[in-house]
């Protein structure tokens, strides 16, 4: 399958950079619509902990993949794939230009190349097997049977990731392959005419922002929102595993304090912001450009509207 002459801006780097307010400026000047490539985004009663875009800072632009999933639903990257390449089809189709924005690589990965999956709905038997397992013997001895069957993949999945190490044993034992053989295969080249572009930062400039986002997380009523998913006995799935939502579960666990779950919220996120660049770099032939004043957000647009003009007529330097 290849839509070479389907275009396709995509924004990627990570959390708190910026892509929010680019997406929206190039959006207006490429007569754009929105696809989220964020995998948190999709659950509906979850917007302050996901820093999910608030209709008003839409500006009229429309946005796809938001707000499709309830909390207790799971959500894979076969899924998101087989939803979002006919969206493209139909966004190019209704002579507008589709834009993914987001920091889940794997996700947009999944839509951008010829990413095959073993088996998209995954064997629910095995699985139920495999996490019975890792209730009994505990996760570090799935982990370890992962590292003597794939160890490619098991120095990609931290031990604590049961969710991972469980789908990577799953493809192995339902296929035969190991997922670091899997994604090997997937091929290299895109699949559309892609303008990849990637926002970084300095360091420090990135944290103190991540930080101050926190901060007014809790303003907004981050707390509350958590409360009522909590209170709804929501737990063990998918959704209640992201940053920002797991830690103040652990404070209403009473498993520690509200201030120290809040600094736990910001390291996780500084730590995740770093392991986003890090994948992006090795993973995704990306354009980069550097958000970090003192250049304006306007004279960012510019240059990067330039480069992708530039990239869609053939005359990119």
């Amino acid at each position: 399958m290849e839509n070479k002459n389907e275009k396709v801006i995509v924004i990627i780097g990570p959390t708190a950079v910026g892509k929010t307010k680019l997406s929206i400026e190039l959006a207006k000047r490429f007569n754009g619509e929105v696809i989220s490539g964020d995998s948190m985004q999709i659950y509906k009663g979850m917007d302050i902990g996901t820093a999910k875009i608030k209709q008003e800072e839409m500006e009229g632009i429309p946005h796809h993949l938001l707000d499709i999933k309830s909390p207790e639903e799971s959500y894979s990257v076969a899924e998101f794939q087989s939803m979002v390449r006919p969206l493209i089809t139909d966004i190019t189709n209704r002579g507008k230009m589709p834009m993914i924005v987001g920091g889940t690589g794997l996700y947009i990965q999944s839509v951008l190349y010829d990413y095959k999956f073993t088996d998209s709905k995954g064997n629910e038997q095995l699985r139920s097997e495999l996490e019975k397992k890792a209730a009994i013997m505990g996760k570090e001895a799935l982990y370890e049977e992962l590292v003597q069957i794939d160890p490619v993949s098991a120095k990609k999945i931290h031990p604590n990731n049961v969710r991972r190490v469980i789908r990577a044993l799953e493809i192995y034992y339902d296929c035969g392959k190991t997922m670091s053989e899997v994604e090997h295969t997937n091929e290299a080249n895109p699949l559309y005419d892609v303008a990849l572009i990637g926002l970084t930062m300095d360091r420090e400039q990135l944290y103190k922002r991540i930080n101050y986002r926190v901060d007014l997380m809790v303003e907004e009523g981050l707390l509350e929102e958590v409360k009522g998913l909590y209170k709804t006995g929501l737990r063990d799935c998918q959704s209640i595993q992201a940053i920002g939502y797991k830690e103040i579960y652990s404070y209403l666990d009473g498993v520690q304090s509200l201030d120290s779950a809040i600094e736990q919220l910001k390291q996780n996120s500084r730590r995740y912001a770093k392991r986003q660049l890090t994948w992006f770099r090795n993973k995704m032939n990306v354009e980069w450009f550097d958000m970090t004043p003192p250049l304006s957000m306007d004279e960012k647009v510019e240059e990067i509207f330039q480069y992708i003009a530039g990239k869609f007529s053939g005359k990119e330097n």
